[in-house]
């Protein structure tokens, strides 16, 4: 965790001199900042998390069409569009990309290594090769990761308190938008199923038809989901609500703090509103001058756990009251 005093400091040192043509032109052309969103434009959650973005930046003095021009694509969970549109996106040249998730920033990486880039909602920025350390970045890629791979244990001891019957857990992913494919949580997983005496099962998946599938087989099995955090997952989350419920498998959204809301069972994770907000002072200070560098990598301030009262009594599920009292928000 990064404190609040290193934090400041750190800004405050910032390099001055990063090499951007559009510090030297600050007065003399409309700043331009690329976002590539993974996620589907449809979906008004993740249209919130992009105005998170832009009014923050907003509030610091760069408004969309008066003193910056943003240029915002949309991947749909598609790694072909993420590729696609990061070749796109620094072709034109922007002073500075906001990247949304692991597989976003490493298509950017690829095409870019000048170029500074924000990233949100990345799980492992120094496994994936993003950044040589947390403290300080070292390259042009600097933001803010979403989750640990510790919380894996998190996620399966809120499934067993609500769902302590269960004997079986899928851990379910798109090897090709999971974190390290998927490595970066099966280490954990296994290691937290063991110590509540649960059998683990790795479900990578890459369709509607291949989710049905899975959660098919699970059902009347004394089985559980682990729904993990990538961009993937988070485009089809309306498919493994649905099917669950019709199937009656318990599952937790692995960060994806929509997943109850929208008629999953219970989620965990950071707040991803807060997160996108606190990119913002970072593409402020990138666009003033500072480098991404020397802007450390930080952690999530806000978590949120979300319980859907009515899709547990559905499943014939009573939540405990010690569980339903840490929740930060009910949805009855």
């Amino acid at each position: 965790m990064i404190r609040r005093r290193e934090c400041i400091t750190l800004l405050g040192g910032a390099a001055a001199g990063w090499p951007l043509a559009a510090r030297a032109q600050q007065g003399e052309r409309m700043r331009r900042v690329g976002v590539l969103m993974a996620f589907d434009e449809n979906d008004p959650k993740t249209k919130g998390w992009l105005s998170n973005l832009t009014q923050g930046l907003a509030e610091l003095g760069w408004t969309d069409g008066s003193t910056v021009r943003m240029e915002v694509r949309w991947a749909a969970g598609s790694v072909d569009r993420m590729r696609t549109f990061a070749k796109e996106l620094v072709e034109r040249e922007p002073d500075v990309i906001v990247a949304s998730t692991t597989p976003v920033t490493a298509a950017l990486q690829r095409e870019t290594r000048t170029i500074p880039i924000v990233f949100v909602i990345v799980a492992d920025p120094v496994g994936a090769g993003f950044v040589a350390g947390l403290p300080r970045p070292g390259g042009n890629i600097t933001g803010f990761i979403n989750v640990e791979a510790a919380m894996v244990g998190k996620w399966l001891e809120m499934l067993k308190e609500i769902a302590p019957d269960v004997r079986r857990v899928a851990i379910m992913f798109n090897p090709d938008t999971a974190p390290g494919g998927g490595a970066y949580f099966l280490g954990p997983f296994e290691a937290a199923a063991r110590s509540l005496a649960v059998e683990p099962i790795t479900a990578s998946v890459r369709s509607d038809a291949e989710i049905e599938a899975v959660i098919a087989s699970l059902r009347r099995e004394q089985a559980g989901i682990v729904i993990m955090a990538d961009s993937f997952m988070q485009v089809h989350q309306g498919t493994v609500i649905s099917v669950t419920a019709v199937n009656g498998v318990p599952a937790i959204g692995a960060d994806l703090t929509g997943f109850a809301r929208e008629g999953g069972l219970l989620s965990y994770g950071a707040n991803f509103s807060d997160i996108f907000r606190r990119a913002a002072p970072y593409v402020d200070r990138i666009l003033r001058g500072a480098n991404p560098a020397d802007l450390p990598v930080q952690a999530p301030n806000k978590y949120e756990l979300v319980i859907n009262l009515k899709t547990a009594k559905a499943l014939g599920l009573t939540v405990p009251p010690m569980l339903l009292a840490r929740a930060d928000e009910v949805i009855e």
